[in-house]
């Protein structure tokens, strides 16, 4: 599945698609620890379905025979959702989310349930349900958080595409480590019913695939106003996905002169700084900004997405660290710090915040910055929840609060062979405008292409 137009299903290409991630999970998950639940004889039996429609000559949509991983914390009807929380173990909701309607609708196939971070707080992708997620480019560091597990089942091709979380970079972080494209939509964009909430004034749904034109059919797919979800937007939405080639000629694009390149892995800078210039060489301009009040946007965040997971988790904090992980406990009650006068604070200066980007974008159509300030760090131990959050949080918490979209798409490697990723970011709804520049991008470059050791190594033991 890629490009623009969707292809016709071949006949038995579901199966074949299924059959294939299967055999991944089979070779590379006892090692990556990225999923949680396998769906084997129901991704079978829709690929059938989806295989002997195409036989008849029917097509059941953009996601026709795709077989998609969704973060454990979606709500799928008849199949365990964890949220990786010990209390939610052996939980088995009755209904599915709006998204998995969505996705059915649209002929997708359930391959299972992804591995993430306890609760989506956090960014190391452990849990107590099935322990800790590991990176297909190097096992001993994570793969990013909270939706570890979602951006791993698609580096290491267990399949083609996943949904994971976004509250404060959950999906744009671990696309980024894990080397392939994430999209954060406008919050309110797609539908957050029937998934654990964060802190539902932030919180989104993002689709993860190897190519940004596939995370625009994926989003394609699950946009829409959901009248049942409090903070879901009725925001049009052209049929954008035969736009994706028309180039970037004359794209403004915005690079800061402050906060977002300072403080960066060296070699992280010099490949965003690369993607910039590939991307000038299509035809875009490139436009030095500054971006008032982007020191202060992480704070401002911590404490609103603080407050608001300890209000979702009262019960549980009031009860002790009993019923979540000690390090998790210890994070998150860190909210109940902050007093009403700093969340009275927090959305003034998100009010600031926000101004201050529309300003910038009557200037600029979008804006490039690294995704996460540095590669994927090593697995440590649980003591490092946090200081790892804060860090590799610092430059997507700023999108959070203002409700932006954003786009990680892979521009790089480190020395040591860990992916690189740059951050799209544009006005409120512009998400077909950071589609169709992530898509110039990677049709004139190769990093979306490359493949993590464990998958060659998997293939030799298959042989």
């Amino acid at each position: 599945m890629s490009g623009g137009v969707p292809d016709r299903p071949a006949p038995h290409a579901a199966r074949e698609a299924v059959e294939r991630c299967l055999a991944r999970i089979e070779q590379l998950d006892p090692a990556l620890n990225a999923m949680i639940t396998t769906t084997a004889e129901r991704a079978r039996e829709e690929a059938d379905a989806c295989d002997r429609a195409a036989t008849e000559g029917r097509w059941l949509g953009l996601l026709h025979g795709l077989p998609i991983a969704l973060k454990d914390n979606i709500e799928t009807a008849g199949v365990r959702t964890t949220s990786g929380a010990a209390y939610l173990a052996d939980h088995i909701p009755n209904r599915d989310a709006p998204v998995v309607g969505r996705l059915k609708a649209q002929g997708a196939v359930l391959i299972g349930k992804a591995n993430m971070q306890e609760l989506a707080w956090g960014v190391v992708s452990t849990n107590p349900v099935v322990g800790q997620c590991r990176n297909p480019w190097n096992p001993e560091r994570i793969p990013g958080g909270s939706s570890g597990g979602s951006g791993a089942v698609v580096a290491a091709e267990m399949a083609e595409a996943s949904l994971g979380t976004d509250t404060g970079g959950s999906v744009r972080i671990p696309a980024s480590m894990t080397g392939v494209a994430g999209l954060r939509p406008t919050h309110g964009r797609i539908s957050i019913r029937g998934i654990t909430p964060v802190s539902v004034a932030h919180d989104t749904v993002g689709p993860m695939a190897r190519c940004v034109a596939d995370v625009g059919r994926l989003f394609a797919a699950l946009a829409a106003y959901d009248p049942l979800d409090p903070v879901s937007r009725d925001l049009p939405l052209d049929n954008f996905l035969p736009r994706l080639d028309d180039g970037i000629e004359g794209v403004r694009i915005g690079l800061a002169s402050n906060f977002f390149f300072e403080n960066v892995d060296a070699e992280v800078e010099a490949a965003v700084r690369a993607a910039a210039r590939t991307l000038e060489s299509l035809g875009a301009q490139l436009v030095d900004v500054t971006l008032p009040g982007a020191e202060t946007a992480q704070r401002w965040t911590t404490i609103m997405a603080y407050a608001n997971a300890c209000a979702y988790h009262k019960e549980r904090l009031d009860a002790g660290p009993g019923a979540l992980s000690e390090p998790v406990y210890e994070r998150m009650i860190m909210g109940r710090d902050f007093s009403a006068v700093d969340y009275a604070e927090a959305m003034r200066g998100r009010e600031a915040w926000r101004r201050a980007l529309a300003q910038v974008f009557e200037t600029v159509d979008v804006l490039l910055a690294p995704t996460t300030p540095r590669p994927a760090p090593p697995i440590a131990d649980d003591r490092s929840l946090h200081r790892a959050t804060q860090d590799a949080t610092r430059f997507t918490y700023g999108g959070a609060l203002a409700s932006i979209p954003g786009l990680s798409v892979p521009c790089g490697f480190s020395s040591d062979g860990l992916p690189i990723g740059m951050m799209l970011e544009a006005a409120w709804g512009a998400e077909p405008l950071l589609f169709r520049v992530g898509h110039a991008y990677q049709q004139a470059t190769d990093w979306h292409l490359r493949r993590a050791p464990c998958l060659d190594e998997g293939r030799a033991g298959a042989t």
